[in-house]
């Protein structure tokens, strides 16, 4: 494999492995987030369930539970997401490797 050409995918691989670098910090964090509202709706649902004033766990259900489901749902379409991205800048990688480990034997 030429030099140029070697060149030129290693800079790409590194393009490609910052982004999914990036890719797995937001994950994580966007993990924890979603493991915190887990706890959250369940530690909310607990008291729900342990009350017996129909007006207070009203005020729950409209203050927390409700707030708490919709963003741990949000959360987990998001990490979805994000979980799709990072198997395709991963694909890039190993594609790239592959690519580059095919052109050296190639020319060896």
């Amino acid at each position: 494999m030429e030099a140029n050409v070697k060149d030129a995918l290693t800079e790409w691989k590194e393009e490609m492995l910052k982004q999914k670098i990036e890719l797995d910090e937001e994950y994580e964090r966007v993990k924890n987030e979603l493991q915190i509202y887990s706890y959250k709706s369940g530690i909310t649902k607990q008291v729900i369930q342990s009350t017996i004033n129909d007006e207070i766990i009203e005020t729950i259900k409209t203050t927390y539970q409700i707030p708490f489901v919709e963003k741990y749902d949000e959360l987990k379409q998001y990490i979805r997401i994000l979980d799709e991205k990072r198997k395709v800048f991963q694909m890039f990688v190993d594609k790239i490797e592959k690519v580059s480990e095919f052109g050296e034997n190639d020319s060896v």
